[in-house]
């Protein structure tokens, strides 16, 4: 197993210098790293076409432009958010005021996965850099193409002790897990997310955990089942359902089943074009492991529409899955793949009673006209964050921390959240000196008396 343990102590060297705590060397690497990715574009763009078949349209909107918008706003925002933050002070602490210091922790882990292999190692950097850390990012080996550009590029923009990638597969990440990190930031699966807790566990490293799990999506009878069809067929379908926040399943409640489903066929059509597997800018499954995977659920239940497959491209076209129940191998854990299972629902209890009885899901999505019906959703299930009559979206709102909650995952990030994410929230009470208030000592005269006026 290699050891990275002289890189570890280089960087923590680097941050003991203290020059990534100054906030014009923090906005110079954040300005840096956008000219790079700039500069950067087509390489990148020919990347994740290469490893993910993505598209131009998809490569920027998903990928470049959102890590682009996301350091645009932490740029133009972060002088205020270094500055110390003035709190209110109790009446027992009279002549004294309280502040909130805003601490990075040091040197940072970043372990990306694939789907998004640009976008979700990336966006956790710019948090890292913001608030003052080192970091040693680790990109995924199954999008080789798009982890050597992220290499490249920030070999090029930033010294070895202050920013480094490590490429490599499993082995790599147990043996970066075994160095003493001062914060780890993971996106994956749970299986493995349970890895990198037990991992930080070890020398009690804080962490954040972007995992994912089944996010259901709601379809109650007083939708506005065509724009409701198009919406999700978006959210499942981009980047071929490999998203963690992408609809799960769908529950659709029976006096609108029908007439959705056909809205559903007609909304892939005009999206993804009658035969997807012809469409040259559909995404291609990451391997053939997750390939085979995925075509063995087009088994379960009854295909209502699509269901083709090709094997030596590694695509599959969008596939509705009806006569679905909770005990098909297709409901037991996360699809990551452009196949919708479709359950039948009469009563909005049975879809909260279902949910609620398997772990708290990443994304939540409910399309209904009711507010009362969408509140009752909102406050009955727990689940990381979602949409109202949309799929996806609140992801790309920068004044919305993202994060899951339990098996989902731990803690969040996006804009003011990144930074957040990776500082320590250090509190500072400042005493004056020009008096001193005797009742606290145990020597004052009616000590307990006085104690309890201040104490009710």
């Amino acid at each position: 197993m290699e050891n990275y343990h002289s890189l570890v102590n280089s960087q923590k060297s680097f941050f003991r210098s203290g020059k990534t705590k100054d906030l014009s060397f923090r906005l110079n690497a954040l300005n840096t790293l956008r000219g790079a990715i700039k500069n950067y574009e087509i390489d990148l763009m020919q990347a994740l076409r290469a490893d993910l078949n993505k598209s131009a349209f998809e490569a920027y909107s998903t990928e470049i432009g959102f890590v682009l918008e996301e350091l645009r706003f932490i740029i133009s925002h972060l002088p205020a958010w270094v500055k110390p933050k003035k709190v209110k002070t109790p009446l027992t602490h009279i002549g004294s005021s309280s502040y909130i210091y805003s601490e990075p922790y040091g040197v940072s882990l970043i372990i990306a996965p694939w789907n998004y292999p640009f976008q979700l190692a990336l966006a956790p950097l710019i948090g890292a850099i913001a608030a003052g850390n080192c970091a040693i990012m680790k990109p995924s080996e199954l999008t080789p193409k798009t982890s050597e550009m992220i290499a490249k590029m920030i070999q090029e923009c930033f010294p070895a002790d202050f920013i480094s990638v490590i490429q490599g597969g499993v082995e790599t990440s147990q043996a970066l897990l075994s160095e003493p990190f001062d914060y780890i930031f993971f996106t994956g699966s749970v299986a493995v997310g349970k890895i990198i807790m037990e991992a930080a566990a070890k020398n009690l490293t804080p962490l954040t955990l972007e995992l994912g799990g089944k996010s259901p999506c709601i379809v109650h009878d007083d939708a506005n089942l065509k724009l409701a069809a198009k919406r999700i067929a978006w959210g499942k379908c981009t980047n071929a359902g490999q998203t963690c926040i992408a609809p799960d399943y769908l529950y659709l409640h029976k006096n609108v089943h029908d007439e959705f489903l056909q809205q559903l066929i007609t909304a892939i059509a005009e999206l993804y074009g009658s035969e997807p597997l012809h469409n040259p800018n559909f995404t291609q499954i990451v391997s053939e492991r997750h390939f085979e995977r995925l075509s063995s659920f087009l088994k379960n239940g009854q295909v209502y529409h699509g269901g083709k497959t090709n094997r030596e491209k590694l695509m599959i076209e969008p596939t509705v899955l009806t006569k679905i129940t909770w005990d098909d191998p297709i409901m037991k854990d996360e699809i990551f793949g452009p196949i919708l299972p479709v359950l039948k629902y009469e009563k909005l209890s049975e879809v909260l009673d279902g949910i609620q009885q398997h772990p708290k899901p990443l994304s939540l999505y409910i399309f209904s006209e009711n507010e009362r019906i969408q509140e009752e959703v909102i406050n009955s299930v727990s689940f990381g964050g979602g949409c109202v009559n949309d799929t996806v979206y609140h992801f790309a709102s920068l004044h919305l921390p993202f994060g899951g909650v339990g098996p989902s995952g731990i803690g969040s990030y996006h804009g003011k959240g990144s930074f957040d994410t990776f500082s320590h929230k250090k509190s500072i009470l400042k005493q004056t000196t020009r008096f001193d208030i005797p009742f606290r000592y145990p020597n004052v005269k009616n000590g307990l008396k006085k104690i309890k006026m201040f104490l009710k």
